[in-house]
């Protein structure tokens, strides 16, 4: 049983099995399976067992199983075929136990599929981490040690090896069921169709579940799908950022799963998250973006001459992740009245080899120098950039992601600040009393000053306002070129024009003038002024290409204002382009609600978070089955706004993940009543 497309997730039910020699077999209760654009997706964990299956559709056939266990997986590329071919499942996937040569345990599953195709030839198998298998995918190449060799016999084609060091690899077999083998290619029966049986395991050491009531407590909304994908995505060690493409520790979506499912979370799972990112702190403090572990650990540790380690290797390369792991601490440790009582326990636990509070203070130390400079002298060149030579440092970490910018807005203007308020209200509690050296106190009692600096000079370095004339052209000409209507957008300039925080600076203290959601940060973070507040209600709410709303989504990025050359990186098939990232509307919707809450905004104000509140929840409901996965794109045909998956068309920069796991925040986000006056873009 499998989902069918646009109809979300579905639980697939326990399969009865028969016997197979030296295997061990359990029942995939805990299945579901997805279809979303070109890939069939089926996601299993049982026991030792937990693998994604994506079969891709199209003219480009492949098989891909990823393993959290190691963020390890197997891959299988086919010849492109002459028309395009579907696969289906009859029968979800089965975790299986399986000795390699030398005796040694290795996990996966076994199961059927189907494609109706002329012939069917394999072209490279991969076997070796997530990031090997990612690599393929982009640049159709592997490092030449991990190539495997295959093996033909009879109705079947093996793929099997160790891994680098000689511990418990990866194997891959395809076994004709329909059909048959010769020739090195698969041919169909007479009635055209070819059923495959894979086998698909790694030697990697399995993670430990985490699921049900030890996740989430009775807060938690009752959304089955998005429920079973957090279940998959999170185990005793750590969260993984999505599957199949991130099987492992980010911390950014980490840290931002963690704050947003905050309310619906069990304190245990809460403190999983924040004791993963402590335990992978750089030395200076620096928060670890990614981690390479498994196979992909020994191919980073082989470049630098090293040939028999095989620990993580860590990524530092972003800015923003450093920011927020004291705010997400703060609400947890100080705000949340279950974390209160667990905060000194927390801090006075272990990570790593030092206690948690010891690295706390390592990271306060780390961003309280970092926004030193700014608070001495507030000046564009005093921000906090991308590191040198690194063209990415926030969660828009593709290539164009900022545009070409060096100072991104989210850091500086929201996560800065906020991150040097958090550390002060943390110090003034007196929690991190056992952590402080004596050099740390000056430092630290100058915090609140310095996020008072922040917060009132950083922002309006980002303000860009368009007149209302320039504004009508800029629209008018760029919904021409992406080929939407422009008469909604065109009624909501007013006479006033339209402002905005650009994007990013460039190099030179530039704004990059793009329109974000990044406004979502202040929301959830921040305590910004009516006049604020009524600038990124109007941004969030007009519609597009004036503003950032659609029938299908809030856009994270609109370069209608942005100079030619700026606007071609941010299309609808750009990665951060004018496409819906789920976690950017769970954070906005999340952020909206939070700042209804207070008592001291003017009631214009409350009427305009109001209304983008109301528009913002009719394209979430708009969505909702697509609303687990990473991001999605859209189309404008027949006179409307249409979801199109993102990585199904050729021209896509990437392709999206089924699970993401900031993709099931609303777990922890209920939908407010609608305001019913509020007429809505589309």
């Amino acid at each position: 049983m499998m989902a069918s497309a646009g109809k979300g997730w579905m639980w697939v039910g326990a399969l009865a099995l028969a016997g197979m020699a030296g295997t061990s077999l359990a029942a995939a209760d805990t299945g579901f399976a997805r279809v979303e654009g070109l890939n069939l997706n089926s996601f299993v964990r049982q026991g030792d067992v937990a693998a994604h299956i994506v079969l891709r559709n199209g003219n480009d056939p492949r098989l891909i199983v990823a393993f959290p266990a190691g963020n390890s997986g197997v891959g299988l590329w086919f010849k492109p075929l002459g028309k395009p071919a579907e696969w289906s499942m009859s029968a979800p996937a089965t975790p299986v136990t399986m000795n390699d040569a030398k005796g040694r345990p290795l996990h996966g599953v076994s199961f059927q599929a189907s494609i109706r195709a002329d012939h069917l030839v394999p072209k490279q198998a991969v076997l070796s981490s997530v990031r090997v298998l990612r690599d393929y995918q982009g640049l159709g190449t592997q490092p030449a040690e991990v190539v495997a060799t295959p093996t033909v016999g009879g109705d079947s084609i093996t793929w099997s090896r160790d891994r680098l060091d000689g511990a418990p690899g990866y194997s891959l077999v395809v076994k004709v069921v329909h059909g048959t083998l010769g020739n090195g290619s698969f041919t169909p029966g007479p009635d055209g169709v070819v059923t495959l049986a894979f086998t698909a395991l790694t030697g990697e050491t399995p993670l430990t579940p985490v699921s049900g009531n030890a996740l989430l407590n009775d807060r938690s909304l009752p959304d089955a799908g998005a429920r079973a994908a957090l279940e998959y995505l999170s185990y005793k060690e750590k969260y993984l950022a999505g599957s199949w493409r991130f099987d492992t520790y980010f911390g950014r979506d980490t840290l931002m799963s963690v704050r947003l499912l905050m309310p619906a979370l069990q304190p245990a799972a809460v403190e999983t998250g924040l004791r993963s990112v402590l335990e992978r702190l750089s030395p200076q403090g620096e928060v670890a973006h990614e981690e390479d572990i498994g196979e992909f650990a020994i191919i980073d540790h082989r470049k630098q001459g090293d040939n028999a380690a095989s620990s993580p290797v860590y990524d530092y390369k972003m800015i923003d992740s450093d920011y927020l792991f004291v705010p997400v601490a703060r609400a947890w440790l100080l705000d949340d009245a279950r974390g209160r009582p667990r905060a000194k326990a927390f801090l006075a636990g272990t990570v790593g080899s030092e206690r948690a509070g010891d690295a706390v203070m390592r990271n306060i130390r780390f961003i309280a120098a970092q926004a030193q400079a700014f608070a001495k002298s507030p000046v564009k060149t005093n921000l906090v950039s991308l590191k040198p030579g690194v063209p990415v440092g926030e969660w828009r970490d593709s290539n164009d992601g900022l545009g070409g910018g060096r100072y991104p807005y989210d850091v500086n203007a929201i996560l800065v600040p906020e991150a040097l308020a958090s550390a002060s209200e943390l110090y003034r509690s007196g929690l991190l009393a056992p952590y402080i050296k004596p050099e740390d106190k000056a430092v630290l009692s100058s915090l609140a000053s310095m996020a008072q600096v922040w917060q009132m000079k950083a922002a309006p370095l980002f303000v860009t306002h368009i007149d209302a004339d320039a504004a009508r052209k800029a629209i008018e000409a760029y919904a021409n070129t992406v080929k939407v209507p422009a008469t909604a957008a065109l009624a909501a300039v007013d006479a006033k024009g339209i402002t905005f925080h650009a994007l990013s600076l460039d190099a030179q203290g530039n704004p990059i003038a793009v329109q974000n959601s990044d406004e979502g940060f202040a929301l959830l973070f921040g305590k910004p002024s009516g006049d604020q507040l009524d600038t990124m209600a109007a941004v969030i709410n007009r519609p597009f290409p004036a503003g950032l709303m659609t029938p299908v989504g809030m856009l994270v990025a609109n370069p209608a204002f942005a100079e030619g050359d700026v606007q071609s990186r941010f299309g609808s098939g750009a990665y951060h382009g004018t496409v819906i990232w789920s976690w950017q509307q769970a954070l906005t919707a999340a952020g909206l609600a939070r700042q209804l809450e207070r008592h001291d905004i003017p009631a214009t104000t409350r009427s305009h978070l109001r209304a983008a509140q109301t528009c913002l929840w009719k394209a979430i409901d708009a969505t909702a089955s697509v609303q687990s996965s990473e991001l999605w794109s859209w189309r404008h045909a027949q006179g409307k706004y249409q979801v199109a998956a993102f990585g199904a068309s050729g021209a896509d920069a990437d392709e999206s993940n089924a699970a993401q796991l900031w993709s099931t925040v609303f777990l922890a986000i209920p939908r407010p009543a609608p305001e019913p006056k509020v007429a809505c873009p589309g």
